[in-house]
């Protein structure tokens, strides 16, 4: 299908003659929008926001001038959608230099050459559609690769699942509360400063959190009953041998990936009262994203049905929780997790089968198991609600 929408151009300027000669250079092939002063021109980016193609922008005018709109344009990012070519009799090279500092693509100077100006006009609008276009095909590949990497994660994942006797929705509960918290907590603080990519990218890591539970012996990690205090030191083993598993992959050490899902294989067992293990770690020294995957973590264990107990309500997991029946969290957790109920309960609803194909992750990995792995009849572990979660 053949795209025939014309582009629109902003043209600001304060003479109507200058708008009405560039207006009579460029109609017949572009949709124009005229502003008389720079807050004119504010307002019409506003108004028709991503429709606007190109800004030809003069620089002196009164109310508010050229410069005036760069800098607006700079600090909202408008200028890294949009180009502006600026147009002016001021040939200072100051003036020019300034403009070029503030962003602008090209310069224009009059009085008008009409053959300059669509030349200029036409090269400006081409540049930033390879620049678009660029951008969507690196957009795509980073896409493809993220949609690999979650499925090899979530693959990894379900064969720990699988083996521990835990129900295969697990791994994806995590990791959409994971994601809303996160989200939860930029909202209540800019502390983090975490961009939706990095969120994104801390909840497929967090699909790895229970990973050193494939080191963990049968006999302990499958056992029906309590565990004893010398087999639950074996068992908290598993985040310090998930860490040194990831660590020592021997490629692409540098992927955030790795080193996020490393941290979170480490310390999701750590407490904010410093009573957790394998470090010991308080407060704040625990990453926000491996306090998130814990407080995810106990959550999910609580609602979820096991062998051992059946699944608690929304109402009663939020209440153990902040009775402290299962370790202490970071209190903006907290307020985040009571507050948003509604939100919680809908969003696991909905995205636990929104982020990933659920069944060819189940459908592969069971190929796998089945050709390895022989599943052990043993029910899930531990039958408290103090070990609901290792």
């Amino acid at each position: 299908m053949v795209d025939n929408k014309v582009e629109k151009i902003l043209i600001v300027d304060d003479s109507e003659m200058n708008r009405a000669i560039l207006t009579e250079i460029l109609d017949k092939r572009y949709e124009l929008v005229e502003a008389e002063n720079g807050e004119a021109a504010l307002e019409a980016l506003e108004k028709h926001k991503t429709d606007i193609s190109l800004v030809l922008l003069d620089i002196v005018m009164p109310v508010m001038d050229g410069f005036e709109v760069l800098a607006v344009m700079n600090e909202t990012h408008i200028i890294e959608k949009i180009p502006v070519i600026m147009i002016s009799a001021e040939n200072g090279t100051g003036h020019i230099k300034r403009a070029y500092d503030l962003g602008v693509s090209d310069y224009i100077s009059r009085p008008f050459d009409a053959e300059v100006v669509q030349k200029r006009v036409n090269n400006t609008l081409m540049l930033y559609a390879k620049q678009r276009r660029l951008v969507e095909m690196v957009t795509d590949q980073i896409y493809e690769k993220q949609k690999s990497n979650s499925i090899l994660v979530n693959i990894l994942s379900h064969v720990v699942e699988f083996r521990n006797g835990e129900s295969g929705m697990h791994i994806l509960h995590v990791n959409t509360l994971t994601n809303i918290l996160l989200k939860l907590v930029c909202q209540k603080t800019d502390k983090y400063n975490l961009s939706e990519e990095e969120i994104n990218l801390i909840s497929m890591a967090s699909s790895l959190h229970d990973i050193g539970k494939i080191a963990i012996p049968d006999n302990i990690l499958n056992k029906p009953g309590r565990l004893t205090p010398e087999e639950f030191e074996i068992m908290k083993t598993h985040s310090a041998i998930g860490y040194s598993l990831i660590e020592e992959v021997p490629y692409n050490k540098d992927e955030p990936l790795l080193k996020i899902s490393s941290e979170i294989c480490r310390w999701h067992h750590e407490r904010y009262d410093g009573r957790g293990y394998p470090d010991g770690l308080k407060g704040d020294e625990i990453p926000i994203y491996a306090q998130v995957v814990s407080l995810a973590d106990v959550y999910d264990a609580l609602t979820s049905e096991r062998v051992y107990k059946p699944a608690y309500s929304h109402e009663k997991a939020v209440e153990m929780i902040l009775n402290g029946e299962c370790g202490t969290f970071n209190p903006m957790l907290l307020d985040c997790l009571k507050e948003n109920g509604d939100l919680i309960q809908d969003e696991l609803k909905v995205q636990s089968f929104k982020d990933f194909d659920k069944e060819e992750i189940v459908r592969i990995t069971d190929e796998m198991l089945k050709r390895d792995l022989i599943k052990d009849d043993n029910t899930a572990a531990a039958s408290d609600v103090s070990t609901v979660s290792f």
